[in-house]
């Protein structure tokens, strides 16, 4: 099929849409599960090829820093020369750079393989949703965007279940070859069934704002990231990069970076209103903010990821550190979450039918709300976590119906020649905001933690001051890790018990903090406008589910 805008091509004759959206779907798993496997991994990493603390942390971050950084930029590249093209092209650099990280030698060498994963997922992601948001109309686009986000939230909660099995039974390295063959069906799906689409192509290309866009969203995700390592605002360890050079008890690299980051961003929206009302090509298409349910919708989108995700980074480490599970079982708890977003994704076009897609946005948000709640009352010592379950198919739901459908919200009255650049700076806000929201209720877990169990360790009469501070700050150092190695001393069994406890409690105070943000998100989503539904008279094509 030849590239065209298909505004132009009555809904009904796009051949095989469902299959479309199954290839779209099938690479798009591939990167949202990378996104959390690795998390697992790394205790066979390191013992493999000899990563140290710090190359671990990289090997994790490095991903979601040049993911987030590239997301505008290869967003408007997909309108500009194709989102089809954009989608191939991503995932052939993908597939190279799971091979390469499936044969690193060293940690230099996986870093950097899997920067170039993120920079393949990053061309993927904006150009999936934009072909969405073309391809279906009317109630499919409901059920469309809601198969979207079942797949989104059920890889992601897949990813550590995957990561264990193969960590366990096969090698690390599986966790990254099983990418080739899964990619390739979908990139001869995709070249088969996907038609393509672009935007009108102007007459020009708009460069510094790639290097502003790039490098300021770089730095701001770097300094969120990196926050916890290297100190808010005093420098807990240092950083030499060049002629910065920054040492532990000054400044921290963080505040700096965050700052700069921000300048740059400051800067881009100059640049960008400079070239508009110059009549020229822009990286930002800023006007598109002042469609309400664009402008509003992203900041939505931006407020309820700072929680919305951040009950999956706290588990994972709960779990083994306080039940003593292995990375297989604890992926199996966590992986229950996708029942509720697999039952979200089949619902979401008759609920939205009758709704209207911004009630399901809610409907969703309020779920999300319900099932953290039910998980911090669920956090024990002593019952099973098996009884999570529960609260993580209430928020897989909840997750189903809100990640899909606020997309199709944001995008709905977005102009289709725009689709991508759309995509892209929603997506960028859903992942800068999950990088804010994972500082945030990182900080609150740690400090928690450490001041919840040296509180309890200075009761303890039968240990030193010293101590207490040395067994607080191994436990809050190791993200909780360190409990199990005090349980194998036996005169420590005391302070095991009381390091449980405490991280329990710091557990259930960062799931009170996420449920906040959450809500802090249904709230401002009463800013949106009312969908229609399917009971509306004179609904367009686009309506009933509107946005």
């Amino acid at each position: 099929m030849t590239s065209t805008d298909l505004r132009s091509i009555p809904p009904a004759t796009v051949e095989r849409p469902w299959a479309a959206l199954g290839a779209l779907l099938a690479g798009l798993s591939i990167i949202i599960i990378d996104g959390s496997i690795v998390n697992v991994l790394l205790p066979d990493m390191v013992s493999d090829i000899g990563l140290t603390q710090t190359d671990a942390q990289w090997v994790n971050s490095i991903y979601s820093l040049v993911f987030a950084a590239l997301l505008i930029t290869v967003g408007s590249l997909a309108d500009r020369f194709g989102r089809r093209r954009l989608f191939l092209i991503g995932t052939v650099v993908f597939m190279a750079a799971s091979l390469g990280s499936a044969s690193a030698g060293d940690a230099t060498t996986l870093i950097a393989f899997r920067a170039v994963q993120a920079l393949g997922a990053s061309m993927m992601l904006p150009s999936s949703i934009a072909v969405v948001n073309v391809l279906f109309t009317g109630e499919r686009r409901a059920a469309a965007f809601g198969l979207w986000g079942a797949v989104f939230g059920g890889a992601a909660a897949l990813g550590p279940l995957l990561g264990g099995f193969l960590a366990e039974e096969f090698s690390w390295r599986w966790a990254f070859l099983v990418n080739i063959p899964v990619g390739l069906l979908a990139g001869i799906a995709v070249r088969v069934f996907v038609p393509e689409t672009t935007g009108p192509r102007g007459n020009g290309f708009d460069p510094l704002g790639v290097l502003l866009s790039a490098s300021g969203l770089a730095l701001v995700v770097f300094g969120l990231i990196e926050g916890q390592d290297y100190g808010w605002w005093t420098a807990t360890a240092g950083f030499d990069l060049g002629p910065l050079q920054l040492a532990a008890g000054g400044l921290s690299v963080v505040p700096v970076s965050i700052a700069l980051g921000t300048i740059l961003g400051a800067t881009l929206v100059l640049w960008e209103r400079h070239r508009a009302s110059a009549g020229r090509p822009q990286l930002i298409r800023l006007e598109l903010f002042g469609i309400r349910r664009y402008g509003f919708g992203n900041v939505v989108a931006l407020v309820v990821s700072l929680g919305e995700f951040g009950i999956l980074f706290v588990l994972p480490l709960w779990i083994q550190a306080v039940h003593g599970y292995d990375p297989l079982v604890t992926g199996a708890i966590l992986a229950t979450l996708a029942v509720g977003t697999l039952g979200a994704g089949g619902a979401a076009r008759h609920v939205a039918a009758a709704l209207g897609a911004t009630w399901v946005v809610r409907l969703g948000m309020a779920l999300e709300i319900t099932g953290i709640i039910a998980i911090g009352l669920t956090l024990s010592v002593t019952r099973s976590p098996w009884w999570l379950a529960v609260g993580l198919v209430v928020y897989g739901l909840g997750v189903g119906f809100a990640t899909a459908q606020l997309t199709n919200v944001v995008l709905e009255d977005v102009p289709e020649e725009a689709s991508g650049q759309a995509s892209a700076m929603t997506s960028t806000f859903r992942q800068v905001g999950s990088a804010l929201g994972a500082a945030c209720l990182g900080a609150v877990l740690f400090g928690s933690l450490g001041a919840n169990l040296l509180g309890s360790l200075r009761d303890d009469k039968g240990i030193s001051e010293e101590q207490a501070e040395q067994i607080t700050e191994e436990v809050r150092d190791s993200a909780g890790q360190a409990i199990t190695q005090l349980e194998e001393v036996p005169e420590l069994a005391p302070e095991a018990d009381d390091s449980k406890v405490a991280f329990t409690d710091a557990a259930r105070t960062t799931a009170w903090v996420a449920a906040g943000f959450v809500t802090l998100g249904l709230l401002v989503s009463f800013g949106l406008p009312r969908s229609p539904t399917a009971r509306d008279p004179g609904v367009g094509t686009r309506g009933a589910t509107g946005a």
